[in-house]
């Protein structure tokens, strides 16, 4: 039976590929230009998001894995951890970071891969993008003070509500994970706290510095406006 499925995926993919090359309209301009505004929003992509931002992720996601033993994501993350802290500590962490949706997702799966329950791990998942303080100032400053407080309230409290709800859902799953992650704490830190406050602070800034760029209008004022007169 299982093969005769697999014989019936194949044969379904290839007659989707086939009506597809059958009936999309190639010669239509439209079509084209759909097709060409796509790959430019790939390059966009590359160039502005991918160097500037998935990749320090990325650096701050492994620094999570060796640097921060699982006994410290454990106590504040962790299943024994009190809900309170946990899912306090996971909403709001996400504010001193200045990332997006895609961004967010390697710093989750460090965390998350290091002993963090899922339910703290989706609070911090879902608050993280929303929460940033320059998303929330930015918010502010445009829509009103109001708007902006009300994003900032709103996406801890939805983050801890969908946390908790992941949970009740996958119970039975995370039951099973952490009865595997318990038990390893990794060995002791030999390294100076002060070397990992450091390489986290660094490349935090580099996530909020290298995505600001110069301000378009030539009266604009503030640090961005001066620091880019020299």
């Amino acid at each position: 039976m299982t093969e005769r499925l697999k014989q019936l995926k194949i044969l379904g993919i290839m007659l989707a590929v086939f009506i597809a090359a059958y009936f999309i309209p190639f010669q239509s301009a439209r079509f084209k230009g759909g097709v060409l505004e796509a790959f430019y929003m790939l390059q966009d992509y590359a160039r502005l998001h991918v160097l500037l931002c998935l990749v320090p992720a990325l650096f701050i996601a492994g620094a999570v894995s060796v640097f921060i033993s699982s006994a410290s994501v454990m106590k504040y993350l962790g299943p024994s951890a009190k809900k309170v802290v946990a899912y306090g500590v996971a909403s709001v962490s996400g504010a001193i970071l200045a990332v997006c949706s895609c961004t967010i997702l390697p710093l989750f799966s460090g965390i998350y891969k290091r002993g963090a329950g899922l339910g703290p791990g989706i609070a911090f998942l879902y608050s993280g993008p929303a929460i940033n303080i320059l998303a929330i100032v930015m918010t502010a400053r445009i829509l009103g003070l109001q708007i902006g407080i009300a994003r900032a309230v709103g996406a801890v409290v939805f983050s801890i509500v969908i946390g908790v709800i992941m949970q009740m859902l996958f119970h039975k799953e995370e039951l099973e994970r952490q009865k595997q992650v318990a038990g390893f704490e990794g060995a002791a830190e030999a390294r100076p706290l002060w070397q990992t406050v450091i390489y986290f602070a660094l490349m935090i800034l580099i996530l909020i510095f290298l995505n600001w760029a110069k301000p378009n209008s030539a009266t604009a004022s503030g640090f961005m406006a001066w620091a880019y007169q020299y």
